[in-house]
């Protein structure tokens, strides 16, 4: 079907979600997140009923060197964190957030780094579940505390000298996840701007319908990543600034069929701190 995506099962729809709450090994994850830390107070004033909880940003990242950017947690921290959560080895994972899905993504990449591969989110977010009139919860959301074992998934993390050495191979592609602007070297963060070396541009915000904050159908997100130049049978890279949109795009194209598809953990804030890293820019007034 033209309109239906490749890994449906990727996805959790409100009233899928409503149907298994019951169940003992369906976990859900409340990842909304306020850089003023009240995210907390958000789940506080209600959440998807048996939800737990999980501040993504503490407990599932790390500072990268230097305390610039952010990067992957430790797994033993992670592992930790998702046994206290009462996660364990062969739960089934629903995450989400009220921000187009950009926390529940770094979430869901998150976890799959660390050898959990049965993890949804909740298409649509908060405002989906609420939107559909399902009821929410004010309880503290605890579980009794499972064992979970975080086996690395290193195919699905990548370093800067891993990129580094993708840089001109016909076998990948580096895909940049910011706005164009920032892809352009037009704006952005750090010392330096543009973009890596043969990167194309594809924003993760154009992947979710604004308002609805629901994933694009199969057949929209077909068109915007052949408009982009996405090529099937390459190793996708994607990268942002803070590997945050990058795990988004990493979602979409993992929802789309693709099998070999990686983050760049450190992203354009590691490399741009590097003055000996080659970067392409595009000259103000060009496309």
């Amino acid at each position: 079907m033209a309109g239906a995506h490749a890994r449906p099962e990727l996805l959790a729809s409100a009233a899928w979600l409503a149907e298994c709450l019951g169940r003992p090994e369906v976990r859900v994850l409340d990842v909304r997140w306020r850089p003023d830390g009240t995210g907390r107070s958000e789940f506080a004033r209600g959440h998807v009923p048996s939800a737990t909880y999980l501040d993504w940003h503490a407990t599932l990242s790390a500072p990268g060197p230097g305390d610039q950017g952010l990067m992957l947690a430790a797994p033993d921290r992670i592992a930790e964190a998702l046994s206290a959560a009462g996660i364990g080895n062969g739960s089934t994972v629903v995450v989400y957030d009220d921000t187009a899905s950009l926390y529940a993504a770094r979430a869901w990449w998150s976890l799959r780094a660390c050898g959990l591969e049965s993890v949804r989110i909740l298409n649509g977010g908060f405002g989906a579940w609420t939107g559909s009139g399902r009821p929410v919860s004010h309880a503290a959301g605890e579980h009794a505390a499972e064992h979970f074992t975080a086996r690395a998934a290193v195919a699905v993390r990548l370093t800067t000298a891993d990129v580094q050495a993708l840089l001109g191979s016909p076998d990948a592609q580096l895909i940049d996840a910011r706005s164009d602007l920032e892809f352009r070297g037009l704006q952005g963060i750090g010392g330096r701007l543009g973009h890596l070396p043969g990167a194309i541009s594809l924003p993760a915000g154009t992947t979710t319908e604004i308002g609805t904050q629901h994933f694009l159908d199969g057949g929209a997100l077909r068109s915007l990543l052949a408009t982009a130049g996405v090529v099937r049978g390459r190793r996708l890279v994607c990268y942002d600034t803070l590997g945050i949109g990058a795990a988004k795009l990493a979602f979409v194209l993992t929802l789309m069929g693709h099998d070999n598809v990686a983050v760049y953990d450190g992203g354009w804030t590691e490399w741009a701190a590097h003055a000996d890293l080659p970067l392409e820019r595009e000259l103000a007034g060009r496309r």
